[in-house]
């Protein structure tokens, strides 16, 4: 609820700061003495609209801020600790906005800067204000369904219909998009099919390049081979007409020869015995390679097909033919991802079809709940606006069925009002005057304070155009919706302020030739005064006094 309000340079306020209570609290005061301007001023602080008009003339700004006690609402704390806008104290959520001279504005919670977005949908969470030209969320029809499930505890059924209407929401677009594939990937699909079919019928092995180059290399040069082998081992020993071992043979002699030996000769000697050793083991390896060497045209013949397949296929698909491995690799993954999908299609549909199945559950049991709750809630409500002046209006329900399920279920909720006898139903926001509106959004205040999750309710001057008996039920009203929760009222009719568990009074007189608007909380003995005012004038009588003592003493009785 709202426990404090400061006020600083706001129209004609120069200073104000009052402490307030639970309960209805009554605001009063002559014509023009300003009695709107703390709830203009709080309407200021909740996000609405403002002007450089609002700060009072010769000062720089207007300072405004609200202090709230929300330990018993857990959603407001919930919202403030998802923006991180808590307070310290976790019990208070204090609003505050200060406007410039040139217009501008800034808004803060908790101390912390916020947009004007932030401030209004925090204030939406705790007050609501129904003035005679201005109603908040009465006619809103997303407020008269919310009012409705409250009315019916039917909130937490409504967060989960419109938590399994998201789920199914996403499956479904989801689906859609699967089932819905553009030709583009369709033709991707089919190009990476025959890609990942012609790489799998190649089937190149790594290594496998390298191996069959260097294998081809080798059998076209085997007649070559053959003829150099033979003649270096010629050369080396088995030629007739000199080789390398005979002539070393004959150096061996000859150095054989040589007298006295010496060790340098010796040396000499044993290098080419070591020569001749390794020419002559030279010269039997290259026999032997020569034995091995067979040419196999046929086998010439596959290498270089298969190579050709390989060097074509690279070709094809732009890539070197090494990279024809990983190239399979990556479209086999991306085929499987995309074909992937075809097998999740199914699984997805039975998801979306049991999340489809959950939801339509969950929101017909919703509509049933409803339609026994909108009949409760006209009932009463219609039992209330009667006492308030218009004992032949007809209040309704509508629950208008959706051509699809929607968020908030099978139904939009539609308040329907007949003033007059003969005059069909029509909407609320479309038919209901000024004041008809302010006593049917009392009578509907009246039925559901006991299940609104706003804590405090403003009324200002609903009660014009109605008088005597009407006016003495309308603050009965108030009084009866302020002891379940908070309401401030402003009013002219002594009926309706007697009904206050506390009152305020707002006059303005002149200091230092300017204006000053000033608010003060009445005791018992001023508030006769204030009330027999109300009743009487200006000039006080014994009798009027006596009036409003009594009207006072009846409210304690009460």
């Amino acid at each position: 609820m709202l426990t404090s309000i400061a006020i600083s340079n706001f129209a004609i306020v120069e200073s104000l700061d009052l402490e307030l209570k639970p309960g209805m609290t009554a605001i009063s005061g002559e014509t023009g003495a300003g009695k709107s301007i703390m709830v203009d001023a709080l309407s200021l602080c909740l996000g609405g609209r403002t002007d450089a008009g609002v700060v009072r003339h010769g000062e720089k700004k207007a300072d405004i801020s609200a202090t709230f006690e929300i330990s018993a609402y857990p959603a407001v704390q919930h919202w403030l600790e998802e923006r991180d806008l808590e307070n310290e104290s976790e019990s208070l959520c204090i609003l505050r906005r200060v406007i410039s001279k040139e217009g501008r504005s800034k808004a803060y919670i908790n101390g912390r800067p916020c947009t004007l977005a932030d401030l209004k949908e925090a204030g939406s969470f705790l007050v609501d204000i129904h003035g005679q030209h201005e109603h908040q969320s009465l006619l809103k029809r997303s407020a008269q369904r919310q009012q409705l499930d409250e009315y019916g505890q039917l909130t937490d059924l409504t967060r989960q219909v419109r938590e399994e209407y998201n789920a199914w929401r996403k499956l479904k677009e989801e689906l859609h998009a699967k089932q819905n594939r553009s030709a583009e990937l369709e033709a991707k699909v089919q190009l990476l099919s025959y890609q990942a079919e012609e790489l799998a019928q190649l089937d190149l092995k790594a290594d496998e390049l390298e191996s069959l180059e260097k294998e081809q290399a080798f059998l076209s040069n085997i007649a070559d081979a053959q003829y150099k082998a033979y003649a270096a081992s010629g050369i080396l020993r088995d030629s007739d007409e000199g080789n390398v071992c005979s002539l070393l043979h004959q150096a061996i002699q000859q150095a054989s020869a040589i007298h006295p030996p010496t060790k340098e000769l010796e040396n000499a000697l044993e290098m080419m015995n070591q020569a001749l050793i390794q020419a002559e083991e030279a010269s039997a390896s290259l026999n032997h390679y020569q034995d091995t060497l067979e040419q196999d045209p046929g086998r010439l013949q596959d290498v270089e097909q298969r190579l050709s397949d390989i060097y074509d296929t690279a070709r094809k698909h732009k890539v070197l033919p090494e990279g024809l491995i990983p190239l399979r690799k990556d479209v086999e993954a991306e085929l499987n991802n995309l074909s992937g999908g075809e097998e999740s299609l199914e699984a997805l549909k039975l998801k979306e079809e049991k999340a489809y199945q959950q939801l339509t559950t969950s929101a017909t049991l919703l509509t049933e709940k409803r339609m026994h709750a909108k009949e409760q809630l006209a009932q009463r409500v219609e039992e209330q606006i009667h006492g308030l002046g218009m004992p032949h209006a007809r209040f309704y329900i509508h629950c208008d069925p959706l051509e699809q399920i929607s968020a908030n279920g099978y139904e939009e909720i539609e308040y329907m009002i007949a003033s007059n006898p003969g005059q069909p139903a029509q909407p609320l926001r479309k038919v209901a005057s000024g004041g008809e509106l302010s006593r049917i959004s009392l009578g509907i205040q009246v039925v559901t304070a006991h299940t609104s999750v706003i804590p405090t309710l403003v009324f200002d001057e609903v009660d014009v155009g109605i008088s005597g008996g009407t006016a003495e039920v309308v603050g009965r009203m108030l009084r009866a919706v302020g002891n379940r929760g908070q309401v401030f009222c402003v009013t002219h009719l002594a009926q309706v302020a007697a009904q206050g568990h506390q009152h305020f009074r707002v006059s303005k007189e002149v200091l230092n030739e300017a204006t000053v608007s000033k608010v003060e909380s009445l005791a018992q003995t001023n508030r006769t005064q204030e009330i027999a005012r109300l009743l009487g004038g200006i000039e006080l009588t014994e009798q009027t006094l006596a009036h409003a003592q009594e009207m006072l003493g009846n409210v304690q009785l009460q």
